[in-house]
């Protein structure tokens, strides 16, 4: 059940999404997770359609925020409105209250903003006026932005990066692939018509099995292992948390259902470990002149280093 209800998700993806089969399977990963997914690339390359495609597979709520400068928390969050009739404030929930949001250009509105995010991110509830709320399963942010080297966008702070547990790059489609795109402009006619092929209740379902996929000591010890040269790394200023590692073992369990498999290969670890990780450290290049690369090489030597198990 598990494996067709993924195979009937990724299908149904890829008749609209025409680009990067990857990106597909790490947000499908990112689902599984009961994590966010933040995709990262230039304008045009199908951010927007890759996101709306996965909320449109599924029978839940969907909600899309356009993430501006004058956005304010409030926009994102709901505010209370003071009722005359009642004599009291009533709560009118935002956009936040939903199954899958999508925060379109996240770096574009303002550090304050950002973090409204952030509770509803880490413990999937909200805090508004003294009250608490809390979301419903399943509950993902797929964040979509533009490189912070772009005119008019905003830095995100680290700790709400560390709550994305995969960082995708779409990147430009293969020559194929874009003449389908453009003969058949499936963002302006079939996404309108895609149906949803799984209802929440057995999304919740295959994001309850992974904590039951099989993983190996040697390959937890593996992570550690990766994990600690990251922290001793002398051009890193900063290395992964325990929570990064957490997010790693997990995105790896995520995986192994996404390929058909109860169990964890090491493979799985060296596919997701830059997906997963590159966007929590932070490089002393980075620091210095902003080379947004320097730890996605830091991070490839260090797998080419660290031995995996057999």
């Amino acid at each position: 059940m598990a494996i067709s209800g993924i195979e009937r998700l990724r299908t149904n993806i890829q008749s609209v999404f025409f680009g990067n089969a990857r990106a597909v399977d790490l947000l499908l990963i990112g689902l599984l997770s009961r994590g966010h997914v933040l995709i990262e690339d230039v304008p045009g390359v199908g951010k927007t359609v890759l996101a709306k495609s996965l909320a449109k597979s599924i029978a839940c709520d969907f909600s899309r925020v356009q993430l501006t400068p004058d956005l304010l928390p409030g926009d994102v969050l709901g505010v209370s409105i003071f009722n005359r009739d009642k004599n009291e404030f009533e709560f009118k929930p935002g956009p936040i209250f939903t199954n899958i949001l999508l925060a379109d250009e996240i770096n574009r509105t303002t550090p304050r903003t950002q973090s409204a995010l952030l509770e509803a991110m880490s413990e999937e509830q909200v805090s508004v006026d003294n009250h608490t709320f809390s979301l419903k399963r399943p509950f993902m942010v797929v964040a979509t932005q533009n490189p912070f080297e772009f005119e008019g966008t905003y830095h995100l702070p680290e700790n709400q990066l560390d709550r994305f547990i995969l960082k995708i790059a779409v990147g430009y489609p293969p020559r194929a692939s874009e003449q389908r795109i453009l003969t058949m402009q499936p963002g302006r006619t079939l996404l309108d018509n895609l149906k949803p092929v799984m209802g929440a209740e057995e999304v919740v379902q295959l994001q309850d099995q992974v904590p039951r996929v099989k993983i190996d000591p040697a390959i937890v010890d593996y992570i550690l292992d990766l994990t600690d040269a990251t922290r001793k790394h002398e051009q890193l200023h900063l290395g992964i948390s325990t929570r990064g590692a957490l997010a790693l073992t997990t995105a790896v369990q995520s995986a192994a259902i996404v390929k058909g498999r109860d169990y964890v290969l090491p493979d799985d670890v060296k596919d997701l470990f830059i997906a997963c990780c590159a966007h929590r450290v932070v490089s002393k290049t980075y620091l210095g002149n902003g080379d947004s690369d320097a730890t996605q090489r830091i991070l490839q030597a260090l797998l080419e280093r660290v031995p995996a198990p057999k």
